[in-house]
């Protein structure tokens, strides 16, 4: 079925987005259609300053609006740990942890040489830059627990190690409340690697 055009356009641009297929765009767009024009102007606007007020903190890459970020900005962070993460909502999952009180520093993206990506298109010379004045006494890497992820992480380990910074490597394994029967070999696998006393 044609809809009016310009009713089309917001669905078509709305198709663009992740995860959002025809019928999800359609749903969108008529629920966009039914809400006040206020409603409409007010995320038209939210979607601007996105685009004109967001940038890249100069020290951990993390997306801000001051510079540096409020993160990096907290003096009561630990200078001394740094959590080095593929993307900026990777931080947010460690966040929301509360278990990392230090530093981060976002690559905005993994090593992967079938997409073309190689350690010269992720933020590493800055992170290299960053370890230079002896301050950070460990790294975290907490890339993503994929082909991508863990070549990243072996990657910046080479590279790290002789700095004679201290580099660990988040564990990897079973979800807490999971069963073990339901849990694939891989992740049984790095759960059993991954294991500590107690």
């Amino acid at each position: 079925m044609q809809f009016a055009a310009p009713l089309e356009k917001l669905i078509e641009r709305l198709r663009k987005l992740p995860g959002v297929g025809q019928k999800s765009a359609q749903r969108l767009a008529f629920y966009i259609l039914r809400g006040d024009a206020e409603d409409a102007r007010a995320l038209a606007q939210a979607i601007v300053e996105v685009k004109e007020k967001i940038r890249l903190c100069s020290i951990c890459f993390n997306i801000t609006d001051t510079d540096p970020c409020l993160i990096c900005a907290d003096l009561d962070r630990d200078p001394s740990g740094l959590c080095v993460v593929e993307e900026p909502h990777n931080l947010v999952a460690i966040e929301k942890s509360g278990q990392f009180r230090g530093r981060y520093h976002i690559l905005h993206g993994s090593i992967a040489p079938l997409r073309g990506i190689g350690p010269d298109d992720l933020k590493i010379a800055p992170l290299l830059e960053r370890l230079r004045d002896g301050t950070v006494k460990e790294v975290i890497l907490a890339t993503n627990p994929n082909v991508e992820g863990e070549a990243t992480a072996v990657y910046l380990s080479r590279l790290l190690k002789p700095i004679g910074v201290r580099v660990t490597r988040i564990a990897l394994g079973l979800p807490v409340g999971s069963e073990l029967e339901y849990a694939d070999e891989v992740t049984v696998g790095k759960a059993l690697e991954g294991r500590r006393d107690i």
